[in-house]
């Protein structure tokens, strides 16, 4: 099956049906084996112990582990200009690893990004060593196992092992292993290669683990989710100043008054909702894993015109109501000089987490009128790029359903809208439909990315690794 990716993303009723058909569950009996072949498993454990013993901090880089990386591709087979490490001039700790397994050359090349950097963690916070990989009670425990070292171990494994079979895709598989892909990141290993390197990243189809989810509740598997966009951040900071003076002679001018009132005003705002083409389709599938109410709010959402009352219920709800508005918040504040004193300055960040097709100039427009107060000096910190949609291809969903129908015939596929940020929005505003998918079944109700005690099911990993294979094998056989 050859990948079309120049879709339209506003569907026909026929399209909009052959996507809808992909998300039922399928008969128990497509179900095969889960787990790789023993040296695979075998192998996808030790690398998965190698990266994240490889501290990879914003303050360590990631050069080590990209050296590490390319040391196991040698010692699978590629040679010479297969292999690539490379990081910034001015930033030599930042080390990305691009990676090619060259094929017929009868399609375009696919490009799996994952990076290698993690959020950072202190010892005395975890009950574990964060940067030493710890198996307890069927649990593999350490930094980055959800996000996403253990994406980062499938994919190498699931290349090393194409290559030892001796697989030869229609197109190029490529895979670049990158920096910086987490907050305060100075060097973007994706940004600055899809800018700077661009020959050695470029391809048809982009495929980014780091943007998939694959949701458990109550031990039950319910969706493989397929990122098809996500939500643009956009961080502000607001600023009011005054000339200060004595705290006994307080005055209407008092800067933390006046923020306070301002955010005050941002915290009642509700940003106009707004269901993109993506969304929709979540909606749609959703809505086969719920009942009574919430069922039936779910499918509303999926039409073009949701009545009212089903916005307002499900925008009482976090998780829901993130998928259909953009929100502001403020995440940070400061102000005052000292206890007797009236404050000569009070600020705060404000982050946004902007719909995909939304105008950014029209939102920061908007975050004024609200805040309300010409006194307030809004500036910059982080202007956004306007990451576009990739088309949620009906062909693409196909395969990928395919896949998982062999692995997991009772969950359903959904396309979704990541509410945060991944590398996807690089390359999708480089000019390659970009789709995030991968097996890390992680439970909804204690998601462990980012935080204390970080952990992967040790079966769930296993599984993962053949998942990554068996996708990149069909996807690069051409569906």
């Amino acid at each position: 099956m050859k990948l079309d990716l120049e879709e339209p993303t506003m569907f026909s009723r026929s399209a909009l049906a052959a996507i809808l058909a992909v998300f039922a569950p399928v008969s128990p009996a497509l179900a095969g084996t889960l787990t790789p072949p023993p040296a695979d498993q075998a192998l996808g454990r030790a690398l998965l112990k190698e990266l994240i013993e490889l501290n990879t901090q914003q303050d360590h880089g990631t050069t080590a582990a990209a050296n590490a990386v390319a040391a196991r591709l040698r010692a699978a087979g590629f040679v010479g200009q297969d292999i690539t490490v490379i990081a910034p001039p001015d930033h030599p700790t930042k080390g990305n690893v691009v990676v090619r397994l060259h094929g017929s050359g009868k399609a375009k090349p696919i490009l799996y990004i994952c990076h290698l950097d993690v959020v950072n963690a202190r010892r005395e916070d975890w009950t574990f060593d964060p940067f030493v990989l710890t198996e307890k009670d069927g649990w593999f425990y350490g930094r980055g196992t959800v996000d996403m070292k253990s994406q980062d171990a499938a994919t190498l494994e699931s290349l090393i092992r194409l290559k030892r079979e001796g697989f030869k895709p229609k197109g190029d598989i490529i895979v670049a292993f990158t920096a910086d892909e987490e907050g305060s990141g100075d060097a973007n290993g994706v940004d600055w290669l899809v800018k700077t390197h661009r020959s050695l990243v470029d391809a048809g189809l982009v495929i980014n683990p780091d943007g998939g989810e694959a949701g458990v509740k109550h031990g039950r598997k319910l969706y493989l989710g397929v990122q098809t966009s996500e939500k643009v951040y956009v961080t502000y900071r607001v600023e009011i100043t005054d000339k200060g003076g004595h705290s006994s002679r307080p005055t209407a001018a008092n800067p933390i008054f006046h923020l306070s009132r301002a955010l005050g005003r941002l915290g009642d705002y509700a940003f106009p909702a707004h269901v993109t083409e993506t969304v929709k389709l979540y909606f749609a599938g959703r809505s086969k894993l719920e009942t009574g109410q919430v069922a039936a709010d779910m499918l509303a959402m999926s039409r073009p015109e949701p009545p009212a009352e089903v916005v307002a219920r499900l925008s009482s709800v976090v998780e829901t109501n993130i998928l259909f508005r953009t929100t502001c918040t403020a995440t940070e504040i400061s102000g005052g000089h000292a206890e007797s004193a009236l404050p000569q300055r009070a600020q705060a960040t404000i982050q946004c987490r902007v719909l995909p097709g939304e105008p950014l100039d029209q939102v920061k427009a908007t975050l004024l009128k609200v805040l309300n107060d010409p006194a307030i000096t809004l500036t910059d910190l982080y202007p956004g790029d306007a990451s576009p949609e990739s088309p949620p291809s009906p062909k693409l969903l196909k395969t990928i359903a395919s896949v998982k129908a062999g692995m997991w015939p009772d969950a359903i596929l959904l396309p979704i809208m990541s509410p945060g940020a991944t590398d996807s929005a690089f390359t999708r505003l480089g000019g390659m439909p970009s789709y995030g998918v991968d097996a890390i079944w992680d439970d909804l109700d204690d998601g462990r990315a980012h935080g204390r005690d970080e952990r992967i099911g040790v079966e769930v990993f296993d599984q993962e690794v053949e998942f990554t294979y068996r996708l990149m094998k069909a996807l690069a056989s051409g569906g």
